[in-house]
């Protein structure tokens, strides 16, 4: 049960303060700052301009809804305030839960004829960057250039800050090549922008011009970097940052040893994964939520649970990403019952309110374990309403059980949130095409091209020799294309005799002959990305693959059998897990 705040005595003869300033170092709550106010307003100094801005710098200072509100109020009580005052209550506003009243106040402000400064500007951006408010930031860019604001060393990583976070990381850009001299805190801005917006490359890019100038990165500068070589798969890359995190003395932060268990487990690497967490003197919630989620993506899910049980003992309290692991962990094991003893616990014993994706791993849940109907009656029955993503990981559940009537009417129902999805088209043309409902078929391709959905393309790449490698379905990008399309063709023959039958029944293609739906399947671009890994590396190696969708049935069966024929490991990671084929056999014991 909380405590009620301490009354701040004021009446004690012997220690009557002269002036309600002295007793503000005492404060410790809002309720304290009213009897400071009250006894103001008694000694006849509630009007002191003085006392007013102590008090609103205490109210800002770590804002809550109620200490901005009294804050509000007090500022409306002073004729013609000071812009020092106006920044105080602008980043008290950024920093809270209603940052766009901050907005609010400024209009107030410029019409009472407040003149922007220096420090206006980045706390007002914030605010705009916390609301996610394109359009209000767009026009504070406007008005700073206007008043010749705009090129400050605290505004423009502000500016390139709120442009990311509104997710225009292109608008971003043209801000940060303005700056001269850019320092580290506009790179950081930028880099993390990139790296927030899965465009790894450019933010490598950025990192290695800032070493160019000798600029030292900070703790903010390698959290972005390591995200970034989690997002390309880049196990070597990722080695050479854990380097130099070490070699500058990152490693002392909780939070760049967590972003390296993050990009360890998104590398492929667990067991570098679980050093770094066994290292750490300090785990806290987000280290120990790091490895559950490790763990449960590279297909422990007993070890992940165990590990709920350590962190339990350790008394560190979970958080929203704590049981997005364990739910993964569940769903991709079949332990339904233990999954829905997690979600419900989650609110019951913990507080947490679940989230939409907690939501999806439910369904997810439910939906590999082919209790379909159930999973739909979940969807439906939502406190909030569903989203698409919600809808197809359903559809790709029928799809996998082989549930067509079903496949039907989740459709309609993404179709009413959108329908520009090439993807859900095509789950559910194979599904019918393995139904051979060719007639489905043939209307589901035209109703895609009526509509312009597009399908995004697979795409696989492999990391050689510090180089990020890609390839796409149907084709190579590298000029030695010929040389692995023959590599590729000669795999596959060693592969037939060995057992191998491609899985036609996934091309849902009804004008293409069995031979032309195998050439299709052939050169899928996991298969192309393996077959140039067992070119390019030595004998024995590791073959390491980041996958951009979900892997295909007969990629899966194509790796098994290339793992035990060439005694390689192969580690794929896909949109939803690892896969690690050793001997033959998947990590994922064909439940995926």
């Amino acid at each position: 049960m909380a405590l009620a705040a301490t009354p701040i005595s004021v009446t004690n003869d012997t220690s009557y303060p002269s002036h309600p300033l002295s007793l503000l170092p005492k404060c410790t709550s809002l309720k304290q700052l009213k009897q400071i106010q009250a006894f103001a307003i008694k000694t006849h100094l509630q009007n002191d301009l003085n006392i007013l801005t102590k008090l609103i710098q205490y109210c800002t200072q770590n804002p809550t809804p109620s200490s901005m509100e009294h804050a509000h109020q007090l500022f409306d009580t002073i004729h013609q305030p000071h812009i020092i005052l106006f920044n105080s209550m602008a980043r008290g506003y950024s920093r809270s839960n209603t940052s766009l009243k901050a907005i609010d106040l400024f209009i107030q402000a410029l019409n009472d004829g407040l003149f922007p400064d220096n420090y206006t500007f980045p706390s007002l951006l914030k605010a705009c960057a916390c609301a996610k408010a394109f359009h209000e930031g767009k026009q504070l860019h406007g008005l700073a250039i206007k008043l010749g604001l705009n090129e400050n060393i605290y505004v423009f990583p502000t500016l390139i800050n709120m442009y990311t976070e509104c997710n225009d990381v292109d608008a971003a850009r043209q801000v940060f090549d303005k700056i001269a001299e850019p320092c580290i805190v506009s790179y950081n801005a930028i880099i993390k922008g990139y790296a927030r917006s899965s465009r790894p490359n450019e933010a490598l890019s950025l990192f290695r011009e800032l070493q160019a100038k000798k600029l030292e990165p900070t703790d903010v500068t390698m959290l972005s970097i390591l995200s970034c070589c989690a997002l390309l798969g880049a196990l070597d890359l990722g080695k050479w940052i854990h380097e130099y995190v070490k070699k500058n003395g990152f490693d002392k932060y909780v939070k760049v040893n967590t972003a390296l268990i993050d990009m360890y487990a998104k590398c492929g690497s667990l067991d570098d994964a679980v050093s770094i967490f066994e290292s750490m003197r300090i785990r806290d919630t987000q280290a120990w939520s790091a490895l559950i989620m490790a763990y449960a993506t590279h297909g422990q899910s007993y070890k992940a649970l165990s590990m709920f049980q350590e962190m339990e003992k350790a008394r560190v309290q979970p958080d929203e990403i704590t049981f997005l692991g364990l739910l993964y962990a569940c769903s991709h094991t079949g332990l339904v019952e233990e999954g829905c003893q997690y979600f419900y616990s989650m609110s019951a014993k913990y507080g947490i309110i679940p989230g939409i994706k907690h939501y999806g791993c439910m369904v997810d849940l439910l939906g590999r374990a082919g209790r379909l109907d159930e999973a739909y009656k979940f969807i439906d029955e939502l406190p909030i309403n569903p989203t698409p993503i919600l809808w197809r990981t359903l559809l790709s559940a029928c799809s996998s059980h082989g549930n067509v009537e079903l496949g039907k009417q989740v459709i309609e129902r993404i179709f009413e949130l959108d329908d520009s999805h090439g993807g859900d088209y095509v789950i559910l043309s194979n599904l019918c095409a393995k139904a051979k409902k060719y007639e489905d078929v043939d209307a589901l391709r035209k109703l895609m091209i009526d509509r312009g959905a597009v399908k995004i393309p697979g795409c696989s790449s492999i990391e050689v020799n510090n180089v990020v490698h890609e390839f796409f379905s149907g084709k190579g990008v590298h000029c030695v294309s010929t040389t692995l399309y023959q590599a590729l063709d000669e795999l596959v023959k060693e592969l037939k005799l060995v057992g191998y039958v491609p899985d036609t029944s996934l091309v849902s293609h009804a004008d293409m002959n069995d031979g032309e739906k195998e050439i299709t399947l052939r050169y899928h671009s996991e298969k192309l990305a393996i077959a140039f890994g067992l070119l390019n590396t030595p004998p024995g190696t590791t073959v390491r693959v980041v996958k951009n969708l979900r892997v295909c049935g007969d990629c899966h069966s194509a790796a098994k059998l290339i793992s035990s024929i060439f005694q390689r490991q192969i580690i794929l990671r896909d949109v939803q897990r690892f896969h690690h084929f050793k001997n033959g056999k998947c990590s994922c014991g064909d439940y995926w």
